[in-house]
Protein backbone atom coordinates (compact mmCIF):
# COMPACT_ATOMS: atom_id res chain seq x y z
CA UNK A 1 0.00 0.00 0.00
CA UNK A 2 1.47 2.88 -0.62
CA UNK A 3 1.58 6.20 1.78
CA UNK A 4 0.21 9.56 1.33
CA UNK A 5 2.28 11.97 3.84
CA UNK A 6 -1.05 14.38 3.47
CA UNK A 7 -3.89 11.53 4.15
CA UNK A 8 -5.41 12.30 7.68
CA UNK A 9 -6.29 8.27 9.00
CA UNK A 10 -8.77 8.22 11.00
CA UNK A 11 -8.32 5.09 13.61
CA UNK A 12 -4.72 4.33 12.79
CA UNK A 13 -1.86 3.45 14.93
CA UNK A 14 1.56 4.91 14.03
CA UNK A 15 2.66 1.26 12.22
CA UNK A 16 -0.17 1.24 10.15
CA UNK A 17 0.48 5.48 9.17
CA UNK A 18 3.95 3.76 8.14
CA UNK A 19 6.42 6.29 10.19
CA UNK A 20 9.07 3.69 10.94
CA UNK A 21 11.08 5.65 13.09
CA UNK A 22 7.84 6.99 15.36
CA UNK A 23 6.94 3.13 15.26
CA UNK A 24 11.15 1.79 16.46
CA UNK A 25 10.85 4.60 18.78
CA UNK A 26 7.20 3.53 20.61
CA UNK A 27 8.68 -0.55 20.50
CA UNK A 28 12.23 1.03 22.07
CA UNK A 29 10.19 2.62 24.68
CA UNK A 30 7.94 -0.08 25.69
CA UNK A 31 10.51 -2.66 25.72
CA UNK A 32 13.07 -0.51 28.01
CA UNK A 33 10.00 -0.27 30.73
CA UNK A 34 10.43 -1.88 33.69
CA UNK A 35 8.40 -5.12 33.52
CA UNK A 36 6.17 -3.74 36.52
CA UNK A 37 5.43 -0.51 34.95
CA UNK A 38 4.77 -2.58 31.08
CA UNK A 39 1.27 -3.77 30.43
CA UNK A 40 1.54 -7.21 29.43
CA UNK A 41 1.44 -8.18 25.64
CA UNK A 42 -2.58 -9.36 25.05
CA UNK A 43 -3.54 -6.44 27.38
CA UNK A 44 -1.77 -3.91 25.13
CA UNK A 45 -3.09 -5.59 22.32
CA UNK A 46 -6.30 -5.00 23.45
CA UNK A 47 -6.29 -1.44 24.47
CA UNK A 48 -4.97 -0.70 21.20
CA UNK A 49 -7.85 -2.46 19.40
CA UNK A 50 -9.83 -0.84 21.72
CA UNK A 51 -8.58 2.90 20.13
CA UNK A 52 -8.57 1.38 16.79
CA UNK A 53 -12.33 1.13 17.61
CA UNK A 54 -12.36 4.67 18.86
CA UNK A 55 -14.11 7.79 16.63
CA UNK A 56 -11.09 10.31 18.59
CA UNK A 57 -8.01 8.26 17.39
CA UNK A 58 -6.91 10.20 14.14
CA UNK A 59 -3.48 9.60 13.04
CA UNK A 60 -2.27 7.76 16.08
CA UNK A 61 -3.40 10.53 18.16
CA UNK A 62 -6.21 10.77 20.87
CA UNK A 63 -8.17 13.71 20.35
CA UNK A 64 -9.12 14.05 23.92
CA UNK A 65 -5.93 13.82 25.41
CA UNK A 66 -3.04 14.55 22.35
CA UNK A 67 -0.90 11.51 23.14
CA UNK A 68 -0.30 8.48 20.87
CA UNK A 69 -2.23 6.16 22.21
CA UNK A 70 0.91 3.13 21.38
CA UNK A 71 2.45 5.29 24.31
CA UNK A 72 -0.54 5.80 26.80
CA UNK A 73 -1.42 2.11 26.19
CA UNK A 74 2.33 0.87 26.96
CA UNK A 75 1.71 1.66 30.43
CA UNK A 76 0.22 -0.07 33.10
CA UNK A 77 -0.86 3.11 35.18
CA UNK A 78 -2.46 4.81 32.21
CA UNK A 79 -5.85 4.63 31.33
CA UNK A 80 -8.21 5.91 28.30
CA UNK A 81 -9.15 9.46 28.80
CA UNK A 82 -12.70 8.86 27.32
CA UNK A 83 -15.84 9.30 29.43
CA UNK A 84 -15.96 6.56 30.44
CA UNK A 85 -12.81 4.71 29.35
CA UNK A 86 -12.72 2.28 26.53
CA UNK A 87 -10.18 0.23 28.79
CA UNK A 88 -8.00 1.31 32.21
CA UNK A 89 -4.88 0.77 34.29
CA UNK A 90 -4.29 -2.18 35.56
CA UNK A 91 -3.08 -4.04 38.87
Amino acid sequence: MQQNPNRICRRCLLEELGETDYVESVRRYRARLPERERTPDDVYDARLDACRGCDQLVNATCNLCGCYVEIRAARRSSACPASPPRWSAVR
